[in-house]
């Protein structure tokens, strides 16, 4: 008696290639994150500093990348969090160890693991806050926090800062272990801060917003540690404008709930009675 045969599994259809480019540049991503890690083993400070940014590069194509092509795909956000993790948590973290944080013995580790940890628990939160339809629109314009990538160049800015002015005050463990517990709180607080994904320039802004990004881009060549220092002291000083208008646009909105709701409420009512 033969036996029935088993239903053939259907084959993978092609992937196509415009789909694999954003996870293309999420690898690529990981491998300047990791290539940060090597650098630093061997003390090439420059080269460490200038791959975890061109992982921040990478990390800020690879999600717009997916948007513009319709590549987005639960397999690209779960792998664009782990490369997150390791660019953003894992590798200034180790950066920042062999820098200078191991001269304080046990504690110096424990300050790292604090960042990595909350660089952990940021990501968690983002990615389960993902899927929330019930944000307001203006809501949309915020993070819950600072984001990883910002956080990792906020956390090792004393080792920018030391290639531009010398790193005897800048290399001190103490100086490092201020950053490192100030950036973890930030990371998983809840401070808004301004998300430039969906800001719109407005019209008589486009040539000068052009102009400024080339500027930026041949300031970043010329003087890269001094150019990357001041964007980073620029978004310390946006933290407390964008909690001002986040507050500020929160009220517009509750004041224009109200409003409507007491609207509603003297329809309702219907004419006064003669």
């Amino acid at each position: 008696m033969r036996r029935p045969r088993r239903p053939r599994r259907p084959r993978l259809k092609g992937l196509p290639f415009n789909r694999m480019i954003p996870n293309i540049l999420t690898l690529l991503a990981l491998c300047a994150g990791m290539s940060a890690i090597l650098f630093g083993l061997q003390n090439r400070w420059e080269q460490a500093v200038l791959a975890l940014l061109v992982a921040a590069i990478l990390d800020g194509l690879d999600g717009r990348v997916a948007r513009i092509l319709k590549g987005t795909s639960k397999f690209g956000a779960e792998l664009d969090s782990l490369s997150d993790f390791i660019c953003f948590g894992v590798a200034p973290a180790l950066l920042l160890y062999m820098w200078t944080m191991q001269d304080l013995g046990r504690l110096g580790w424990v300050l790292v693991l604090l960042f990595s940890v909350c660089c952990a628990l940021r990501l968690a939160r983002f990615n389960t806050n993902l899927d929330e339809p019930d944000l307001p629109p203006w809501a949309y314009n915020f993070f819950s926090g600072v984001p990883s990538p910002a956080g990792a160049g906020l956390v090792i800015l004393p080792v920018i800062l030391s290639l531009q002015f010398g790193d005897g005050f800048l290399r001190r463990p103490q100086v490092v272990a201020v950053f490192l517990v100030v950036v973890s709180a930030l990371l998983v607080s809840r401070i808004p801060t301004f998300a430039l994904k969906k800001f719109k320039v407005p019209h008589p802004w486009v040539l000068p917003t052009m102009l400024f990004v080339g500027l930026f881009a041949a300031m970043l060549v010329a003087a890269p540690w001094l150019t990357m220092a001041a964007a980073m002291i620029a978004y310390m000083v946006s933290i407390p404008f964008s909690v001002r208008a986040f507050r500020s646009l929160r009220r517009k909105a509750e004041a224009l709930r109200r409003g409507a709701e007491g609207d509603a409420t003297g329809a309702a009512d219907g004419p006064p009675a003669d």
